[in-house]
């Protein structure tokens, strides 16, 4: 799972193809040029390694994502918990709010998720 983790700078690639996708290598070297300042040959480092972890994919020169913006953080928060917590939700939320305390809306947020996982 580990090929999954993203560094700073890796994330920032990321969501410009994730924001883009579909988009031409070329559009993607454009879109890096301007956003992170890296040349061409950088653009297709990083997009080869993110390629070889399964997150992204070129087929004639069209890169998509083979997962989500929304997967992808999906999967780091259950490593996270997993590791961190021993898999504990209640665990992670209880170290959450020991010290940040939740908005009336986030509270009336996490009852709303609750109450849709109790009826599935």
């Amino acid at each position: 799972m580990d090929e999954m983790k993203l560094g700073v700078v890796e994330s920032r690639f990321a969501d410009i193809v994730w924001q883009n996708e579909p988009l031409s290598t070329k559009e993607l070297v454009s879109l890096c040029e301007k956003e992170l300042n890296w040349k061409r040959t950088t653009t297709y480092t990083v997009l080869k390694k993110l390629c070889e972890r399964g997150i992204f994919q070129t087929e004639s020169s069209t890169v998509t994502a083979k997962i989500s913006r929304e997967e992808f953080y999906s999967i780091q928060s259950e490593k996270f918990v997993e590791e961190t917590f021993e898999g504990s939700l209640p665990a992670f939320l209880a170290a959450f709010t020991s010290r940040k305390k939740l908005t009336q809306k986030e509270v009336n947020e996490l009852r709303r998720l609750v109450d849709e996982y109790e009826v599935k």
